[in-house]
């Protein structure tokens, strides 16, 4: 598991990229507030629940919950599924409110 910042997720969406991006909190979370990522919840996760995201396993793959503490846990758990390139997002979901969505 490496680490991506709020800052080069936003720069690299901004020059057009399309990574795969997962969301690891709740429905009703994402449903506040969303960045337009895939929702898998951490539950999901650890039952391995992943059959909708088993072709990335060899791509990179950025992980994301509220504050990064679920979205490591879910790298951690993928990891040891087989995937190669998982990153979370430091901050989550409050550090990029607060320096992108301000």
């Amino acid at each position: 598991m490496q680490t991506i910042t709020v800052e080069e997720l936003k720069s690299r969406l901004d020059n057009g990229e399309k990574p795969n991006v997962i969301d690891v909190r709740e429905p009703h979370e994402y449903e506040e507030y969303n960045i337009g990522a895939k929702l898998i919840p951490l539950g999901q996760i650890q039952t391995m629940q992943i059959d909708e995201i088993e072709h990335l396993k060899d791509e990179e793959l950025i992980v994301h919950c509220r504050s990064g503490k679920r979205s490591m846990m879910a790298c951690q758990i993928l990891d040891t599924m087989g995937f190669t390139n998982t990153k979370n997002l430091t901050g989550g979901i409050l550090e990029w409110q607060e320096k992108i969505d301000k």
